[in-house]
Order: C-alpha cells, then sequence, then structure tokens
C-alpha cells in the first residue's frame, strides 16, 4: 500500500501567540506533554513496522513540535528507513537546527511559516539558510494579512530562488482584485488560496490514499471531515479505504483541498504535496493578470 497520513497528536502548545492564528491555544500541563510524547512515539513506531507498506508522513500538530525533542528525534529515525518516502512537519522554524544532522536530507522536508512579529526576521532568515545549506527541502510562507506584505516581500528578495514562498489568504479575509494581485506578484499559485474550493460530491484522495490520524489512532479521510474510518493500530481502517466524494460543501484550506482530484496541484507540487515544495519554482503573472488566475483556479475545482 503506498499511503499518506496526516498526524496530529493533543500537543496543543506552541511558544508563539500569533493574534491571526485559528488554533486554541493552551500551555501544556506535564501530563499533556508526556501523553503527547507517548502518542508521537506509538505513530512512530507503527510507521517504522509498516516496511510492506509505502509511507509519506505529514506532521500538524495544533502548536509547535520542533521545540519538542521526540517531534525531532521521530522525524530524524523515520527519515532514514527505506520505506518511508516522505517525512515532513509543518513549523515555524523557532527550533534549532543542529538535529537535521541525524536526519536524511533527501526523505526530510519543512513546511515553514514565517510570523512577523513573533520572531527578529534576521534569526528567521538564517534559519533559512542554514536549512539550504545542510540540503534540507523546504518551502516557507506567510499569512497574507496587510501589514505582512512588506516582510514578504523582504523574504522573497532574500530567500533563494529555488525556495518557493507561498501565501496562505488570511481566514476571513476577502481579497479585491487588487489586493490579490499584490500577493500573486509573490506567490503565484496564491489564487488557489484565495478563494475556498467548492467541493461537495467531487471526488478527493483523503480516504483512500490519504487518511488522518490522530493521537489515539482514530483514523478520519482527512482533519476536516469528523466520520471515522477505524483505528490505526488494530487495522480496522484498512478495509475503509476507498474513493470517496467530499462530503463538505467547501475546502479552504491547502492540506486539505491539494488532495482534490479536480484540481491539478499533485502535479504542481509533484514530489513535495507534503511539504508544499512545487515540481518548479512558480513564475510570477503580471499582476494584471491575477485576477484571470483566479477564475480560471475557480472553474478548475468544478471540472468534471
Amino acid at each position: 500500500m503506498d499511503l499518506t497520513l496526516l498526524y496530529r497528536g493533543p500537543l496543543a502548545s506552541c511558544d508563539y501567540d500569533c493574534p491571526y492564528c485559528p488554533f486554541a491555544k493552551r500551555r501544556d500541563s506535564t501530563a499533556q506533554l508526556r501523553a503527547d510524547r507517548a502518542a508521537l512515539e506509538r505513530f512512530a513506531a507503527w510507521a517504522a513496522a509498516r516496511t510492506e507498506d509505502r509511507l509519506s508522513l505529514l506532521f500538524t500538530p495544533w502548536g509547535e513540535g520542533l521545540v519538542r525533542s521526540w517531534y525531532r528525534r521521530a522525524l530524524a529515525d523515520l527519515s532514514r528507513l527505506a520505506h518511508i518516502r516522505r517525512v515532513a512537519i509543518q513549523t515555524n522554524l523557532s527550533c534549532r537546527t543542529d538535529w537535521l544532522a541525524d536526519a536524511d536530507p533527501t526523505a526530510l522536508a519543512l513546511w515553514c511559516t514565517y510570523h512577523p512579529g513573533q520572531t527578529p526576521y534576521a534569526r528567521f532568515l538564517a534559519k533559512c539558510r542554514d536549512l539550504t545549506d545542510r540540503g534540507i527541502r523546504f518551502s516557507v510562507g506567510v499569512v497574507g494579512l496587510p501589514e505582512h506584505l512588506e516582510a514578504a516581500r523582504r523574504l522573497r528578495a532574500d530567500l533563494p530562488e529555488h525556495v518557493y514562498l507561498w501565501i496562505n489568504a488570511a481566514e476571513g479575509l476577502v481579497y479585491d482584485d487588487a489586493e490579490a494581485d499584490r500577493w500573486t506578484a509573490l506567490d503565484p499559485l496564491f489564487p488557489y488560496s484565495r478563494h475556498p474550493h467548492a467541493s461537495a460530491g467531487l471526488p478527493c484522495r483523503t480516504g483512500e490514499s490519504v487518511i488522518s490520524v490522530d493521537g489515539d489512532g482514530t483514523v478520519r479521510r482527512c482533519h476536516f471531515v469528523r466520520a471515522e474510518l477505524g483505528n490505526l493500530y488494530d487495522g480496522s481502517y484498512r478495509d475503509a479505504l476507498r474513493p470517496r466524494a467530499c462530503p463538505l460543501a467547501v475546502c479552504d484550506c491547502h492540506i486539505g483541498y491539494v488532495h482534490l482530484e479536480t484540481l491539478p496541484l499533485y502535479d504542481v507540487f509533484a514530489g513535495g504535496v507534503l511539504e508544499r515544495v512545487p515540481a518548479a519554482v512558480p513564475v510570477a503573472a503580471p499582476v494584471q493578470h491575477s485576477a484571470r488566475i483566479a477564475t480560471i483556479a475557480m472553474r478548475a475545482e468544478t471540472a468534471d
């Protein structure tokens, strides 16, 4: 079986406190951290033992995982296993990077987000350059709030050309064409994030070749559909895997809509779906064309 798993354990604590973050934050107690560590280590042990399958793993914690030693160790260990195609994590990159010396850079990748106001710009950029020097695959992104525009422009200018800078549409923010043009000039794929994607009844890879797993091993098709498919650790999920249409009206998060079969994003991100690294760094379109690009993106999502 060739299977992609998105793992999200109980960890909720984060060293940042971004006012625009949609995730509820808390300060995890010692007991809660121990529970998260136990759940993470159980999942990593399961993945390590599934040598008959070909696995791709993305860790999507509510909080920041890489400031915790068990996440760093699990990613490094899993990256060295022959049956693990890719292991990646979403991170604010606040952690140290020396642990990457123990990882296989051909398998490990990072999905990094820069949060202006939460960390000094020079520190974040230095870590990006360190990732480049270590040969680590990574993407960098910014939430598309108006107050982040200049920081995003600066980051695009300072990052190596081969590093993809993505822009996430801010939750609840409606972009007029002029605003969208400014973000599309930085990220030619921004039109896919600008609007929620109509998904009801459309084919999606989740529930067939892509699944979501929580700390207890409960398997769902994705993070956004609560119906359970079984449990990872007793194997009951395997008989439930099959092609499924999306039951939701819209999908507005990249880790969800990237798997819609009506969108071309598996081709766009070929070889880098989990870490959000395109097969080729997209060339910025002329800004006056971004509205047309958005229209094309919206048509693609509803195509038969």
